[in-house]
């Protein structure tokens, strides 16, 4: 039996560091599949360990040391056996002599641009950032892109065995090359905040945050970076240890420092044509917000708001929201109409759905057990479970 404090710690380590230090044991091997399997390896090691010898000081660096040695014997096994494509060069020189095991921060931003590598398969660049470098896993991943786990987890095994066999270097791209692969690697980030959007500043969702604040900064003059890291940063300040509907929040529970942090971090966006999705959503987020100081939600700012980001990036979650905003100012009927009308395994879609049916007086009940169904959030599915007895009870 694995003591809680144990297990506890491991699974910080494993939430905070995972990425980082895959990152760093795989940068110069190039084998992302061989650096996994050396940190898993630790981490079993830890939890056979610690209960014993007790919780390192530094967790990361233990990790961190094991993984390395675990490596290096992969290494010399290799250069005896002639079994792997690096195996001559592994025995000759160790690629992690020259790195300190704690100065890994950056290594994420590195790793994040060489899954963005033109070499690799666009569909599966964010996908393979949000596995390798951040820690999701694979199942996650799919969830966020809405496919199968079994087809996603192919996808990343085909994805990682590419970037060995090209040898394809860890290194940050030279600033010719970052426009192209920037995309990709937004996303991720956007992605990272999408799957822990409950989280708070100790969390993925911090590190998302911090990530997305950290890449603007290194690119200094691009909108969408910037976008992103105001949008991130704004989503921070309103996370709530249980899961209430945005415009039912109370406002004097959000972070204020936090908004004017976002706030200005979208208007260091200053874009030079149309802006993007990443400051539409900002400046969707940042109405919100606004009602820390107002007492109210701009419905008609919000509205014109979605209608931009329809234009530029219709996705099945903006045209929902967006149906939402029209019910608050049109009435739920239109709200209704408005919605998409082909959204089957979507959840927002069905939470949507069910609140404006039961709004409008009509019968919610399935749509509440669908959404119930596809919620894959504790708080979330409480939540529904608390209007739909609430509906029945008044229907």
């Amino acid at each position: 039996m694995i003591p809680e404090g144990v297990r506890a710690a491991a699974e910080s380590a494993a939430r905070t560091s995972y990425g980082r230090l895959v990152a760093l044991l795989a940068a110069r091997s190039g084998d992302l599949a061989l650096a996994e399997d050396s940190l898993s390896g630790a981490f079993e090691e830890a939890l056979r360990r610690w209960p014993d010898a007790g919780v390192p000081d530094n967790p990361e660096g233990w990790l961190m040391t094991v993984a390395r040695n675990r490596l290096r014997d992969m290494w010399k096994s290799a250069a005896a056996t002639a079994s792997a494509p690096l195996a001559e060069e592994s025995a000759r020189v160790d690629p992690l002599a020259d790195h300190d095991p704690l100065a890994i921060g950056d290594k994420r931003l590195e790793l994040l641009f060489v899954c963005a590598h033109p070499a690799i398969d666009p569909a599966v660049r964010a996908p393979l950032m949000l596995q390798t470098v951040l820690g999701f896993e694979a199942a996650e991943v799919a969830r966020a892109f809405a496919v199968p786990a079994t087809a996603m987890a192919q996808r990343l095994v085909r994805a990682k065995r590419r970037i060995r066999d090209a040898r394809i270097p860890f290194a940050i791209p030279d600033r010719r090359s970052m426009p192209e692969r920037l995309p990709a690697v937004v996303e991720a980030v956007y992605g990272c905040a999408a799957l822990t959007w409950r989280g708070d500043a100790e969390s993925m969702a911090g590190e998302a945050q911090y990530l997305a604040v950290t890449l603007a900064g290194l690119l200094d003059d691009e909108p969408e970076a910037w976008g992103l890291a105001a949008l991130t940063t704004l989503t921070l300040a309103r996370r709530s240890r249980e899961f209430i509907p945005l415009d039912e929040q109370d406002p004097q529970t959000w972070d204020a420092a936090l908004i004017a942090e976002g706030e200005a971090y979208l208007r260091r966006a200053r874009p030079t044509g149309a802006p993007g999705r990443f400051q539409l959503e900002a400046a969707i987020q940042a109405v919100h917000c606004d009602r820390l100081r107002t007492g109210a939600t701009d419905w008609d700012s919000l509205r014109m708001l979605y209608a931009a980001l329809l234009a530029v990036a219709p996705t099945l979650g903006a045209r929902v929201a967006a149906a939402v905003v029209t019910a608050r100012i049109d009435g739920a009927e239109a709200g209704l109409a408005a919605l998409p009308a082909h959204a089957e395994g979507f959840q927002p879609y069905w939470a949507a759905r069910a609140g404006l049916l039961a709004e409008a007086g009509q019968d919610a009940g399935e749509a509440y057990a669908r959404a119930i169904a596809l919620a894959d959030d504790d708080g979330v599915i409480g939540f529904l479970r608390g209007r739909a007895a609430a509906h029945a009870r008044s229907h």
